[in-house]
């Protein structure tokens, strides 16, 4: 029995170097042939000095404790934004002309020092139908790796696009509305979130807290899940368990806006990629592809995630969309109305605490609302790891897009007060 598991422990070590090794070559290969040539040796191996203490995560994100140096950073830059991600990302590419921004730059010397030091990508804000402060990562920190065609990735962030695609297929006739029950699926029968409201799914209190919880450890109860399609996870984790909903909270987690995308998918059926190019290109007009997220190659398991990948001004083109529909009072504006009135308070326990920027006192359709020092303000937030985040203030056409590699409580956090909050509470005045 031990030579067996030593045998198998043996295996997945090797596998888990060779996987290592294979990162390394790509990674390389991508200094190579886009002209960093000062961080490679001549054999073809870089120089820098990469700190992944667990090699065996060296394909997850970076530890929301640590404090990576530059080189490291780089490396995680790749990872994020220029590795292959094919095999889990499809590509939507733009078919109509874009959305073009007016620009009417100001120097903010506030962003500037803290771009210098932090791991903040790209810094937009957006005011009253122009741009007003437009910064990348310096040179010295990480600029010379980035352009306005990087795209920048996220799964938090996805979570808020999905609540906006959400309002586009109510509008379509699609779904009822949110007071929808979904009870039509045949992957979620005899679970806990059979029979259950859309918008109970929308806002994250589908009383599922005792399956999954991703506030303790970072994880979650059900494993990895965002790796598997709906229907295995809900064969291994819910299904014939006897599983029963708790009592509803907020419960912030990844499965639940899971299930949100693909039951929309089903609702939808063949029609889906024609009605994602018609939100994307005809309403957000976005100028460059948008990648967006799978898990299987079964389509009718559930293998939508709501993960995506974009380049920081359609990001704000996004947005932007959505605080158009709002003003307007379009069908979907009037979605994004809803949701905001029956947004519920999060109720966060230091031990259940989020991090700083993203600690709002209030939930609503896959969005943060209600943030601190700005209760007067009407903000729509999409906020993801390691510091990414969009506020959007839907009344007063202010919008700002922050796209960070890392965040934490230590090196890297970021001023977030005067970065995201201060922009918000007057405006940029322009000289």
């Amino acid at each position: 029995m031990k030579k067996i598991l030593l045998i198998i422990t043996l295996s997945l070590l090797t596998s888990t170097n060779l996987f290592a090794e294979n990162l390394n070559w790509f990674f390389n290969k991508w200094l190579f042939e886009n002209g960093h040539h000062q961080y490679l040796n001549e054999q073809g191996s870089h120089n820098l000095n990469i700190n992944i203490k667990n090699k065996a995560l060296s394909a997850t994100n970076i530890a929301y404790h640590s404090n990576p140096n530059r080189d490291t950073l780089i490396y995680y830059l790749w990872k994020y934004s220029y590795r292959d991600r094919s095999q889990h990302l499809k590509e939507f590419k733009p078919t109509n002309s874009s959305y073009d921004f007016k620009f009417n730059l100001i120097e903010d010397k506030f962003v500037k020092k803290q771009m210098k030091t932090k791991a903040i990508l790209s810094y937009l804000y957006y005011q009253d139908g122009e741009v007003l402060i437009d910064e990348l990562s310096p040179k010295e920190m990480l600029g010379e790796f980035l352009n306005n065609e990087t795209k920048f990735y996220s799964m938090s962030m996805g979570k808020s696009v999905t609540s906006y695609l959400v309002g586009h297929a109510i509008c379509e006739g699609y779904i009822d509305g949110v007071d929808a029950r979904v009870n039509d699926w045949p992957i979620i029968k005899d679970s806990l979130y059979h029979d259950q409201k859309l918008i109970n799914f929308l806002n994250m209190n589908t009383g599922d807290q005792k399956y999954i919880d991703e506030f303790e450890d970072g994880t979650s109860k059900l494993g990895p899940y965002e790796d598997t399609d709906i229907a295995t996870t809900m064969r291994y984790h819910f299904n014939n368990q006897n599983t029963k909903k708790s009592k509803e909270r907020y419960n912030y987690n990844g499965f639940v806006t899971q299930l949100i995308l693909n039951y929309m998918k089903f609702k939808i059926g063949k029609d889906y990629d024609k009605f994602y190019s018609k939100v994307f290109n005809d309403k957000i007009k976005i100028k460059n592809s948008i990648r967006y997220g799978y898990t299987s190659l079964n389509e009718s398991w559930g293998n939508g995630h709501p993960n995506i990948m974009a380049t920081r001004f359609d990001y704000l083109r996004i947005a932007k969309a959505i605080m158009d529909d709002y003003q307007n009072d379009t069908c979907v504006g009037k979605y994004l109305k809803e949701i905001y009135e029956r947004r519920i308070p999060k109720k966060l326990t230091e031990k259940r605490n989020e991090p700083a920027f993203n600690r709002t006192k209030s939930y609503g359709g896959q969005f943060h609302m209600d943030f601190p020092g700005l209760k007067d303000k009407i903000i729509f937030g999409m906020g993801g790891y390691g510091g990414n985040m969009i506020l959007i203030d839907v009344e007063n056409s202010r919008i700002l897009v922050v796209n960070s590699l890392h965040y934490n409580n230590k090196k890297y956090k970021y001023n977030h007060k005067k970065l995201l909050h201060d922009p918000f509470k007057n405006g940029k005045q322009i000289n």
